[in-house]
C-alpha cells in the first residue's frame, strides 16, 4: 500500500497554502483534488481583498496559487476521494484509483452553494437556473435575470451580471442586504439593479427554459410573478463533507451546526493525526485570506505531529520494553538532568523525551508531572516514578 506522510484533501486556497508549507518543512505532499485546482474562487469573477494584489480574477489568484505551490513540488494527483477509514490505528485515504496511508491528513475540500430547494430549481438547473454568474453570465445578454440572495455573494454577482443582463432583480427575503456597504452601494448605484425586498422564490417556472419566478411577499402574503430568463442562487454555503458521513455519523469526526467541521486552534479535528483548514471548518469568517491562513497553521501543525508525534511513536510504543524519562525544555534543573542521563553509557538505552514541546504525547501517555521516567511494554505504561536523579531510574 502507498504511505505518504501528509495527504491533502482539496487544492483550493487552503489546501495549496498547506502544500507550500508542508514542502518548506520538508513534509512529503500529495494533494488529491478531482477539479481544477483553486477551488471555488475560479468561480468569482473580481477578487479585491487579497492583501498585495489589488485587483485580479477569481482564476488569475488560482492560477498564482497553483504555480506558487508547484514551485515546492508537491505531487498533485486528480482522483474523487470516497471515504477515510481508521484501520489498527492507520489512517487510509480511500480514493476512485486506490488507497493511501497518511501519517497526517488535512481536509480542504471547502464549501458548495446551497440550493433553493424551491418546485423548478432541479428541473431548470442548467437551463436558466445558475450558481456561477461567471460561468453562464455572458449567455444572457440583453435578458432580464434574478439573483437570489443577500450577502456579498449575492450582491457582488449581481452587480457582475450587468455586464450582460439588461436588468438584474435581487431577491432578499428581508428589507436591507447582509452584504458589505461598498458591494451594496455599488450594485444599488447601477441603474441596471432593482432590490426586490421582503420576498422569497415560491417555485421556478418555464418550459424549457425559465421563464419567470413565483414571488411571495413575506410580510403581506402577497404573491406575484416575475418574468426572468436565468436566476442566479447565492444562498449560503454548505461544507463539502459527503465523503466524511460515516466518521460523522459515528461520532468521531466532531461537527458544528450545519455540519461544519469543528478544529482547534492547530486546525486540529477529534481524530488525531486528521486537520482541517478553510471553508469547511466551523468559523466566523470563510474568505481566501482567512483559508489561506488556516492552510498555513494546518501544514505546521501536522508538520509537528508527523515529525514529533509519529517518530516518537515509533520510538516509544512500537517496542517490546522501553524507558522513557519525560522532561520540561524550559526548567533548567531538568535539563541539566537529561543531559546527565544521555552522558551516563549506563543509560543509553533511555529515550529522552521533551514533554514540554511533545505535550501531546505526553498526555497520551498520561505523563503526572515532569521530570519522570516510565516503563512502556507493548506501547502501554507499565510503570511511572518521578526522578530527582538519575539515579532513581533504578527504581523501575
Amino acid at each position: 500500500m502507498e504511505k505518504r506522510e501528509l495527504v491533502i484533501i482539496g487544492a483550493g486556497p487552503a489546501g495549496l497554502t498547506a502544500a507550500i508549507y508542508g514542502r518548506r518543512s520538508g513534509l512529503d505532499v500529495l494533494i488529491l483534488e478531482k477539479g481544477l485546482a483553486g477551488g471555488q474562487i475560479n468561480t468569482t469573477d473580481e477578487i479585491e481583498n487579497w492583501p498585495g494584489v489589488q485587483h485580479a480574477s477569481g482564476q488569475e489568484l488560482a492560477d498564482m496559487f497553483r504555480e506558487h505551490a508547484a514551485k515546492f513540488k508537491p505531487e498533485f494527483r486528480e482522483v474523487e476521494v470516497q471515504g477515510i477509514e481508521l484501520k489498527e490505528g492507520k489512517k487510509l485515504v480511500v480514493t476512485d484509483k486506490g488507497v493511501v496511508e497518511a501519517q497526517a491528513i488535512l481536509l480542504a475540500t471547502g464549501a458548495s452553494f446551497k440550493k433553493q430547494g424551491c418546485p423548478g430549481e432541479a428541473e431548470y438547473t442548467g437551463r436558466g437556473v445558475s450558481y456561477c454568474a461567471v460561468c453562464d453570465g455572458a449567455f444572457f445578454e440583453d435578458q432580464e435575470v434574478a439573483v437570489i440572495g443577500g450577502g456579498n455573494t449575492a450582491v457582488e454577482e449581481g452587480a457582475y451580471l450587468t455586464q450582460f443582463a439588461s436588468k438584474v432583480y435581487i431577491i432578499h427575503r428581508r428589507d436591507s442586504f447582509r452584504a458589505d456597504k461598498v458591494a451594496v452601494e455599488r450594485a444599488l448605484g447601477n441603474p441596471k439593479v432593482q432590490a426586490v425586498w421582503d420576498s422569497v422564490v415560491e417555485e421556478i417556472r418555464g418550459t424549457d427554459m425559465v421563464e419567470s419566478l413565483l414571488l411571495k411577499n413575506v410580510k403581506t402574503g402577497e404573491k406575484s410573478e416575475l418574468p426572468v430568463s436565468g436566476v442566479f442562487v447565492f444562498i449560503g454555503n454548505e461544507p463539502n463533507v459527503g465523503f466524511l458521513k460515516p466518521l460523522i455519523d459515528s461520532g468521531v469526526l466532531k461537527t458544528a451546526r450545519g455540519g461544519w467541521i469543528r478544529v482547534n486552534d492547530r486546525m486540529e479535528t477529534s481524530i488525531e493525526g486528521i486537520f482541517a483548514a478553510g471553508d469547511l471548518i466551523d468559523k466566523y469568517l470563510r474568505q481566501v485570506v482567512t483559508a489561506a491562513g488556516d492552510g498555513a497553521t494546518a501544514a505546521m501543525a501536522a508538520y509537528a505531529y508527523v515529525s514529533e508525534q509519529v517518530h516518537l511513536e515509533g520510538k516509544l510504543l512500537e517496542p517490546d520494553e522501553v524507558t522513557a524519562v519525560f522532561y520540561s525544555s524550559v526548567e533548567e534543573p531538568q535539563v541539566r538532568l537529561a543531559g546527565e542521563i544521555e552522558a551516563d553509557p549506563q543509560w543509553n538505552r533511555v529515550v529522552l523525551v521533551d514533554g514540554y514541546k511533545n505535550s501531546r504525547m505526553a498526555e497520551k501517555l498520561q505523563v503526572e508531572t515532569l521530570p519522570c521516567a516510565l516503563k512502556i511494554r507493548k506501547g502501554k505504561v507499565a510503570g511511572q516514578l518521578k526522578l530527582a536523579s538519575a539515579e532513581d531510574l533504578k527504581g523501575l
